[in-house]
């Protein structure tokens, strides 16, 4: 029931050891607070880890877009030295049929 009331707290054993207890109150108001400091440099450094990651997929795809530009414009030079044009139509695709008759003819 004294805890309850509050008694306990007017005690002379008690009365002696307030200065440790406010200390112990401050040790874990500091504690907690460092907790606090560390949970958001946490957030903050996932934050980042992500916006490396994005960037590190942009960069590889430009670098993509960067080697495919080259090839095609060292092909171009290639193809300009060697007289060659590149063509303005599909090419056609020519069907040839072998004739049954012809191939027992040369055996």
């Amino acid at each position: 029931m004294d805890i309850i009331k509050g008694n306990f707290l007017n005690r002379d054993e008690v009365k002696a050891h307030y200065k440790y207890f406010l200390f112990i109150f401050g040790l874990l108001m500091v504690m907690i607070y460092s907790n606090h400091l560390v949970n958001t440099k946490i957030e903050h450094v996932n934050k980042l880890k992500e916006e490396t990651e994005e960037y590190k997929s942009r960069n590889a795809y430009a670098q993509s877009r960067l080697i495919k530009i080259r090839m095609e414009s060292e092909l171009g030079k290639e193809m300009v030295q060697d007289s060659l044009v590149s063509l303005e139509s599909h090419p056609m695709k020519l069907l040839i049929k072998v004739d049954s008759t012809d191939d027992k003819a040369t055996r």
